[in-house]
């Protein structure tokens, strides 16, 4: 009898603190507007629950500030060792951060979630966090959060409806230098709506409730059935199945245009060059002069850039940083003799009158040589490591990444590239406009050979925007739909720019040979 009155106590008892642990997971779904500052283990589980609950209940507006709120919860969790909670359709690990942090792997599927040294074969997801992410002696908990919901998430285009959070309690981690990485299957797409789509890996912003791709690259290894995202800094990220900006045979198709164009345009440079020099007693005019200086820094352009990827491809760094400080510097050589082209013309066309400058040619090449130079150089000390191997990726949302020799830091990249040429890109073109308007201004009263006169404005306004780099402004124009042809374009024009250099080199030579060049060497044909 007393055996019997034990076992209904443990009974009675057991019932009561399930009621107990209901009430209060009941409580948490109630109350999921209210973050509490520390919770313990079984309240996190609890939040974990509601919101579980909801992704079967709720809207997809709801359901995200709940998400928001659960990561906050679980970043302020208590525990005194690493913690696994998995909930039907969320998966969370909080690992417990001590002593010196070298990293962390973290493998996770439906069922289990670990972070040993290594990764577990057969497993959903797989994330590396680098030693960055804490500083010595920092005792942080890491959270990684995993939710898969088909239902509310597969409408959105992410794959398999899985997202995946990561954070660090009470801190912020953004511009990480070594990038997380998190992995997902994908072999190729299952259903027949995504057969022509791409993934890409994004960040959820709760401010705008969008996906971003900001800090964020893709790389689909088809060989291997995953795609790796690699972002700098933590917060939720998923990969979207994307429509593509170009697809991989055009990717293949312009590789090969580069190839063929930048090729064609380095041979017929070098050509150019030794045609002035073997004749340089009859050339005196400037005007050629900056042409030639504008042929050497495409010539050490195209040099560089054709190798770079198989230099990129050798085990040894050396190499790698020649090729990407120089790879660095003529390009930014051929942006400054493109403006110093389009000074010169300024010179010609709107001051014409007292335009000498003592040593002129001398302090042009001091700017077009010693300008881009100390930018490389400046670059170098503030960051040595700057100048490396880098993945590059013809499209955001495509799998298919280029590795060369060239700028790691895409802020430096932004402002030395982008940033530089915008301002000589501007310059120029205003100084295409003034240009086209003198040219029309010359024939205007002009009655006889118009065509033959229309026929040679329209070879000078094409070649004097190839001197001036406008077809490279044609990257500015590339969006939307715009982007394959622009990107076809872009291509073309640019990889051949140095074979236009050469015609308009020839037909300056030709049209001079009967000229008698002034005395003054800053006397110009025009």
């Amino acid at each position: 009898m007393k055996s019997r009155l034990f076992y209904i106590m443990v009974l009675l008892t057991g019932l009561s603190m399930n009621e107990g642990k209901n009430k209060l997971c009941s409580n948490y779904t109630q109350v999921l507007s209210d973050v509490p500052s520390v919770v313990d283990v079984d309240g996190a589980r609890c939040w974990m629950e509601g919101v579980n609950e909801q992704f079967k209940t709720e809207n997809l507006s709801t359901i995200i500030k709940s998400v928001e709120k659960l990561e906050r919860v679980l970043e302020n969790t208590a525990l005194n060792e690493t913690t696994s909670i998995i909930v039907e359709k969320l998966v969370a690990h909080i690992f417990r951060a001590k002593g010196n942090f070298t990293g962390l792997n973290i493998s996770a599927s439906q069922e289990t979630v670990t972070s040993d040294s290594d990764h577990v074969a057969n497993t959903t997801v797989k994330v590396h966090l680098p030693k960055e992410l804490l500083k010595t002696n920092e005792n942080n908990n890491i959270v990684f959060c995993m939710i898969t919901s088909p239902e509310k998430y597969g409408p959105m285009g992410i794959l398999d409806g899985r997202v995946v959070g990561l954070a660090v309690s009470k801190k912020t981690v953004l511009g990480l230098h070594d990038k997380i990485n998190f992995s997902m299957p994908l072999q190729r797409p299952t259903l027949e709506s995504q057969a022509d789509k791409q993934p890409s890996c994004q960040f959820f912003n709760f401010s705008t409730n969008e996906f971003h791709q900001d800090g964020c690259t893709t790389e689909w290894k088809r060989h291997e059935g995953r795609v790796v995202c690699s972002c700098d800094h933590l917060t939720y990220f998923a990969v979207l199945m994307v429509s593509p900006s170009i697809s991989e045979s055009d990717q293949e198709i312009l590789s090969y245009i580069t190839l063929i164009g930048c090729s064609l345009s380095l041979f017929f440079l070098v050509i150019t060059i030794v045609l002035y020099a073997t004749q340089r007693g009859a050339g005196t005019d400037i005007s050629l002069k900056v042409h030639i200086n504008l042929s050497v820094a495409l010539i050490l352009l195209n040099l560089h850039f054709l190798p770079s990827q198989q230099v990129a491809a050798l085990s040894s760094s050396g190499p790698c940083i020649y090729v990407a400080v120089l790879l660095h510097y003529s390009l930014l050589a051929t942006f400054t003799w493109t403006a110093i082209e389009g000074f010169h013309l300024y010179l010609l066309l709107v001051r014409v009158f007292n335009i000498y400058v003592r040593r002129y040619l001398l302090k042009l090449s001091l700017v077009g040589w010693g300008f881009p130079a100390v930018i490389v150089i400046v670059i170098a000390v503030i960051d040595k490591d700057t100048y490396s191997r880098v993945t590059l990726h013809p499209s955001k949302t495509n799998g298919r990444a280029v590795v060369m020799c060239y700028l790691s830091n895409d802020v430096i990249k932004l402002v030395t590239t982008v940033g530089l040429f915008g301002l000589v890109f501007v310059f120029n073109l205003g100084m295409l406009a003034v240009t086209m308007r003198r040219l029309k201004s010359l024939r205007t009263g002009q009655m006889s050979g118009e065509k033959g006169r229309a026929r040679r404005d329209t070879c000078t306004v094409l070649g004097i925007t190839c001197l001036l780099g406008i077809t490279w402004g044609i990257i500015f124009f590339s969006f939307g739909q715009l982007t394959t042809p622009g990107l076809y374009l872009f291509c073309v024009l640019n990889s051949l720019q140095g074979f236009f250099i050469f015609l308009w080199f020839f037909v300056f030579k030709w049209k001079t040979k009967d000229s008698q060049p002034g005395s003054d060497t800053h006397c110009t044909n025009t």
